[in-house]
């Protein structure tokens, strides 16, 4: 019994327990890291995948319809009751014939009498065992349905590669809103946990000084009220930040049993903005939505060449060998025969379902266009927003950047003041709230310029080459 304990623990509990572990291990990941695992493990891009590997066999089904068909047969049947049919009287035909000749002839004197009438017979021609085997080879010499399959096919592999780039920029974009958003909210909590920090120091310091006589027990309530007050803030901005952790491994992929991290800073560096119509006539061209719908239409249009190539005749070569026998018993006389020739066939009428499944073609290829249209005004729009964005952060980071300078340093004037008694203890609070205020804005216009430039490369077409090279 001893002894199987021991196993148990030597081989049960690691396999138990291991995996567990590996969850619990905590990683750190940068923004390309999380970029590369969302691209292998996202299932939105695993199924876009999916749907061009499917349009690529698609592709080479078409070709197969346009090569040669080789067929092999074999059969062999056995009589268990042979087929009969009426007949004439071969005997009565024969005798007949016979007298004929023989009055003509004059042999027999003519007598009526020996003619018998004329009667059917149930016969059997068939042998009682059969076997036919035989080989034939088609080849399409004029198929137009066949040769606008082989288009049709080719451009919707065109269009599942499209969607696929697509795809992947959708999840670059979301990768990289969820990621900057986990960094956002983690120096959030940080600047919580700073003012936390410096309630903390301050109410320490009003206590001693409260203790020494120095100050007013007015003072110090306030500095605990203080410090209860930021407490629900930091606890609020630990489950924000745990919330956008959650996000980023949903975008990933990843188990939300797996403890994640992130690394990377949100950095703001002033840039020229580009021309709105600079980028609008870029993301006409690039776009991969608006690259989507132009080889929609293009499918569309290829699917209305083969509807109507069912207009055209089907010319078609062909050969046949065939090696046959029969016999009653088993002894069979065996004999082949083989032909070669062409077959035309030309549709004169179908009830007009050609014509109408040509109509519906040509109304969806029309219903493209119009999205098209409509798609390209909205990323026109979505490029103008965004540049206004661009502008609209811009001019207002640089004030801010001046005004958390100001509030860090009104924060240590009110905390001196109030250390050589010519302050109050207003005084340091509002300054602390000032100096949160001024860090949270910056950080959330910092986060807002750079989601709105990567919303910008997004509606442009921009991809990094080395997450194409996938493909």
């Amino acid at each position: 019994m001893s002894n199987m304990k021991k196993i148990f623990s030597l081989v049960l509990l690691p396999a138990i327990f291991f995996p567990l572990l590996v969850c619990s291990q905590s990683i750190v990941i940068s923004l390309d890291e999380a970029i590369d695992i969302a691209l292998e493990k996202n299932r939105e891009i695993e199924i876009a995948g999916m749907e061009v590997r499917k349009s690529r066999a698609a592709v080479r089904e078409a070709f197969g319809y346009a090569l040669p068909t080789i067929d092999v047969s074999g059969n062999y049947s056995h009589f268990v009751q042979k087929p009969r049919m009426p007949f004439p009287d071969f005997e009565a035909l024969l005798g007949n014939a016979t007298y004929a000749i023989l009055f003509d002839e004059g042999v027999l004197p003519r007598d009526e009498d020996k003619f018998r009438a004329i009667s059917t017979q149930l016969q059997s021609f068939a042998q009682t065992n059969n076997y036919e085997s035989q080989i034939q080879v088609t080849q399409p010499l004029f198929n137009s349905t066949v040769f606008r399959g082989i288009g049709a096919s080719r451009r919707y592999h065109h269009l599942a590669e499209e969607e696929l780039q697509r795809t992947m920029s959708s999840t670059i974009l979301e990768v990289k809103r969820s990621f900057y958003a986990v960094l956002l909210t983690k120096e959030m909590y940080e600047i919580a946990l700073a003012s936390f920090d410096n309630a903390s120091d301050n109410l320490r310091n009003v206590r001693a000084a409260h203790e020494q006589g120095l100050v007013a027990e007015f003072d110090l309530l306030q500095a605990e009220v203080q410090v209860e007050n930021i407490r629900p803030m930091v606890l609020q901005s630990e489950n924000a930040l745990k919330n956008s952790k959650y996000g980023l491994k949903i975008v990933l992929g990843l188990d939300q049993k797996q403890e994640i991290d992130v690394t990377g800073e949100m950095n703001y560096a002033k840039e020229i903005i580009p021309d709105a119509d600079e980028i609008v006539r870029e993301a006409y061209r690039r776009n991969f939505g608006i690259r989507s719908l132009e080889i929609k239409k293009d499918v569309d249009r290829a699917f209305i060449d083969y509807y109507q190539s069912e207009y055209w005749p089907v010319l078609y070569a062909f050969g046949n060998y065939s090696y046959s026998g029969s016999d009653d018993r088993y002894k069979f006389q065996n004999y082949s025969s083989s032909i070669v020739g062409v077959t035309l066939s030309f549709n004169l009428f179908t009830g007009g379902r050609t014509r109408q499944r040509v109509q519906q073609a040509r109304v969806t290829m029309h219903q493209t266009e119009t999205q098209l249209l409509q798609y390209r005004d909205y990323v026109a729009m979505q490029v103008k927003s965004k540049i206004n964005d661009l502008h609209r952060v811009q001019s207002i980071l640089e004030a801010q950047e001046r005004n958390v300078e100001l509030a860090e340093r009104a924060y240590s004037i009110a905390v001196v003041r109030y250390r050589e008694g010519t302050g109050n203890q207003l005084e340091v609070q509002n300054a602390d709230i000032a100096l949160r205020q001024a860090r949270t804005n910056r950080l959330n216009s910092v986060y807002d310029y750079i989601i709105a430039r990567a919303e910008l490369d997004h509606l442009a077409g921009r991809i990094n080459e080395m997450y194409t090279a996938r493909l």
